[in-house]
């Protein structure tokens, strides 16, 4: 026959005679297989050492961070990937990503605790655009919450709030645009300034309280930090956000009560670096997403309950009221359960 080899040749012969291994003609696929074994070990990469990320120009280290467990997105394409490509490597080293994923944020999808918790405290921004704020303060006061901190309080929304939340909680706070509701007595009430540079006396946006709870005195911190933006050409525009953030950071440093509860739209995430001042003091966030903003696809938790010498146990989103962002509800636990507040020497 001719130009053909016998059947049980090693090899048959091509079109001008030379002689192919079965394998050869598949090395697109072997070098594919490679390009998503390095995506896997890339995106394992981000998720452990996201913090290597530099926050130069455009601070791409605070973006990746504020939308980290999305990475996680990556593991089921890489996989479906490797799978249509029959490249095993490229399957196995999709482990990596999925393992970083599972220890960072793994503890998320368990179930909650149960416990009843020692305080349960809600914070929300309501929005200065709100069509229904007599409608948002009967739901929170619905959530049956010891603390409720809000943000983006008007002047022209704060009468329908402290009607509607006067019967269950007749403790309240306010501090320009920001305020606390509280079921048991507040004391020492003052704002915390946290204007970064260039902003002008009239932006209170922080508050500070003492809660004269039956486990012992309080100090509840409420703050409002400034938007962020992200744009084609300054990309994530953080930077009064990590300034304000700074200034809360040194005023929860100064603070010699403990337990501490802070209550706020930072307006950044737990991972972001940004919040780094504040964070570093705090005991680690709940262990829920939890996504409160935007509240009509939600994809981040920017608003956030965090504690000091008090642990939060269970952290979850609440149902939209007539805000952009939803409502968020956490339990909180007293270290050493039922004993007293103090005083840090």
């Amino acid at each position: 026959m001719r130009g053909t080899a016998s059947r049980s040749g090693a090899g048959r012969v091509g079109k001008q005679g030379s002689w192919r291994r079965p394998w050869q003609g598949q090395g697109s696929w072997r070098g594919q297989g490679r390009v998503l074994a390095g995506l896997a070990f890339l995106v394992a990469c981000l998720l452990l050492f996201h913090g290597a990320v530099p926050d130069t120009a455009g601070r791409p280290g605070s973006l990746l961070e504020t939308f980290l467990p999305w990475l996680g997105l990556a593991v089921p394409v890489l996989l479906a990937l490797a799978l249509l490509r029959r490249s095993a490597v490229a399957a196995c080293a999709v482990l990596l990503p999925a393992a970083a994923w599972l220890g960072l944020f793994g503890g998320f999808l368990l179930p909650g605790d149960d416990r009843a918790p020692d305080l349960l405290a809600v914070q929300h921004n309501v929005s200065d655009e709100n069509p229904d704020p007599a409608g948002t303060a009967r739901a929170l006061a619905g959530t049956g919450a010891d603390l409720i901190a809000l943000e983006e309080l008007t002047p022209a929304a704060a009468p329908a709030f402290e009607a509607v939340l006067a019967p269950e909680y007749p403790y309240h706070a306010v501090e320009g645009t920001v305020g606390l509701w509280s079921r048991h007595p507040l004391a020492q009430v003052r704002p915390v300034d946290i204007r970064p540079t260039g902003v002008g006396e009239g932006w209170n946006r922080g508050l500070r309280a003492t809660a004269r709870t039956p486990n012992g005195e309080v100090a509840v911190y409420v703050a409002h930090l400034p938007s962020v933006r992200l744009g084609p050409v300054h990309g994530f525009g953080s930077a009064r956000r990590d300034e304000s953030a700074a200034l809360l950071g040194a005023a929860i440093a100064a603070e010699r009560t403990d337990p501490l509860i802070l209550l706020g739209d930072l307006n950044g995430t737990v991972d972001d670096r940004g919040l780094d001042p504040v964070a570093a003091q705090m005991e680690p966030p709940g262990p829920d997403f939890a996504f409160s903003w935007p509240a009509a696809l939600p994809v981040a938790r920017i608003d956030q309950v965090m504690t000091r010498a008090a642990t939060v146990t269970r952290v979850r989103a609440l149902p939209a009221t007539g805000s952009d962002h939803l409502p968020v509800a956490a339990h909180i636990r007293w270290h050493g359960s039922g004993t007293d507040s103090r005083s840090r020497q």
